[in-house]
């Protein structure tokens, strides 16, 4: 539809604006860490029982579409995307493990890229106490290892370019849905409202979002028939 009424779409997923994760996918792109071999992704957040028990909407299929795998699973779903490139197929199993809601509270999901590369990936709202999401990846020529959108290892046979010092936001989300830092939801508007001037795509557009709402579905439907691979 905004293609057709030729307007601009941008989806909010920030990540992909902050310094070490463009870092990051520089050295990717580079072909720094060589061929991607696996990744391991972990969002191992907890959320407490009020923060469902008190909104009408957290944890249900009808307004919140899922649980912790499409609201706070779904960023790194996409930082995975732009990382490594479309997945192919899936196999997932979801529960609601802790809380007592409609929707699930972790999943578990096995990726496998269109390159070859093979991923795991975790998403939860009861792991308590809430731990820094932690992205590991792996190349024929090395492994880089984020945590709270850090870089925090990169070991590589060919020694990068320093890395910038610091992340763009300090929001506790691994044990909280508060977002005291804004820095950045504002640099992805800023970013959208460039675009919009100059004519030109922003940082994530309409279709990369609907591609990371694809394989979260994929995700889904993988894990209703737990065994069965999924294709997306």
């Amino acid at each position: 539809a905004a293609r057709q009424s030729k307007v601009q779409l941008g989806v909010i997923f920030q990540d992909r604006i902050k310094p070490h994760i463009r870092q990051l996918k520089n050295w990717v792109d580079q072909g720094l860490l060589g061929k991607p071999l696996f990744v391991d992704a972990r969002v191992k957040w907890y959320r407490p029982p009020e923060y469902y028990a008190n909104s009408r909407w957290r944890g249900t299929l009808a307004l919140d579409g899922g649980g912790a795998l499409i609201n706070q699973g779904v960023h790194t779903v996409d930082l995975l995307l732009w990382l490594l490139g479309d997945v192919v197929r899936v196999q997932a199993r979801t529960a609601t493990a802790l809380h007592k809601i409609e929707a699930e509270d972790t999943a578990v999901a096995i990726l496998e890229f269109a390159s070859g590369a093979l991923g795991l990936f975790q998403a939860s709202t009861a792991a308590y106490p809430g731990y820094p999401r932690r992205v590991e990846l792996s190349g024929s020529e090395g492994t880089v290892i984020l945590e709270h959108d850090r870089i925090i290892a990169a070991n590589l046979r060919n020694t990068p370019h320093a890395t910038a010092s610091a992340a763009l936001d300090e929001n506790e989300s691994a044990s909280s849905a508060v977002v005291s830092d804004f820095r950045g939801h504002q640099t992805v508007l800023e970013d959208f409202l460039q675009a919009i001037e100059h004519h030109r795509a922003p940082a994530c557009g309409g279709p990369e979002g609907r591609r990371s709402i694809a394989l979260v579905e994929s995700i889904y439907r993988a894990a209703k028939t737990p065994g069965q691979i999924a294709a997306v």
